[in-house]
């Protein structure tokens, strides 16, 4: 897979990004918010389809550690705040339950085993990395990290990659996008939306479009739109 960049010396989107996901809360302490992805045409960013509702962390965003975060105005991301990463992130694996992804989705994925863990613990030297333990010995901390765990509502999960490159302890993991719990049970950091607009998205999703997920609070898309070269605001249906 191709990894895009922030160009050298300005905080813009690569060129060689032609998916954009853009994740919008009305404020920093926002639960709710909206979605919507574009593709890259020659003309401009285009819709690839409507707004969808989505949750955030219970307490809202904070800037992340991605392609492109924010300084300024706006708290900043760690472990066990309840706060989505706010800023550009690279869209990595996905990860899900079944053998294959719904028909009609071209993405790298990985099937999660019996075994395979995502570790949270900062002490730990695999913090935020998917790793795959010894069934004959697991380490004591697996059972509460687990992937396999049986909940509906991680049946289907995107990488976003926030504090992944390399991984930092203590400023936050295991941020995904994945299936919402109700319509007003929020995440403890993820990005999470009904299960058809997930799968939606994981339709669209392609490689070689070196996807990225824009989240911001309204104010700062408002105030950078231009200077990351994002889509139009009044081009979408987000403001």
């Amino acid at each position: 897979m191709l990894f895009p960049t922030v160009s050298r010396g300005v905080d813009r989107i690569s060129p060689s990004v032609t998916q954009i996901i853009v994740g919008i809360a009305p404020t920093w302490g926002s639960m709710h918010g909206q979605l919507q992805r574009f593709d890259k045409t020659a003309a401009g960013w285009r819709s690839a389809g409507p707004p969808v509702p989505v949750l955030f962390g219970k307490s809202g965003l904070a800037w992340g550690r991605g392609l492109i975060s924010g300084q300024g105005h706006g708290p900043e991301k760690v472990e066990h705040d309840h706060r989505a990463p706010a800023g550009v992130f690279r869209i990595g694996l996905i990860y899900t339950y079944d053998q294959a992804l719904p028909p009609g989705a071209n993405f790298p994925f990985h099937m999660v085993g019996n075994w395979d863990a995502w570790v949270d613990d900062v002490h730990n030297p695999h913090y935020n990395q998917q790793v795959t333990v010894d069934p004959n010995n697991p380490p004591p901390w697996f059972e509460k990290q687990k992937m396999r765990s049986g909940d509906f509502a991680y049946r289907w999960l995107v990488e976003i990659r926030h504090n992944a490159d390399p991984p930092t302890p203590g400023y936050g993991s295991a941020i995904f996008f994945h299936i919402r719990r109700g319509p007003n049970r929020p995440s403890a950091g993820c990005t999470t939306m009904a299960e058809n607009n997930l799968i939606d998205m994981i339709r669209w999703l392609r490689a070689a479009e070196n996807p990225v997920y824009v989240c911001l609070p309204r104010s700062e898309y408002l105030a950078r739109w231009r200077e990351w070269e994002l889509p139009d605001p009044a081009a979408t249906g987000l403001f």
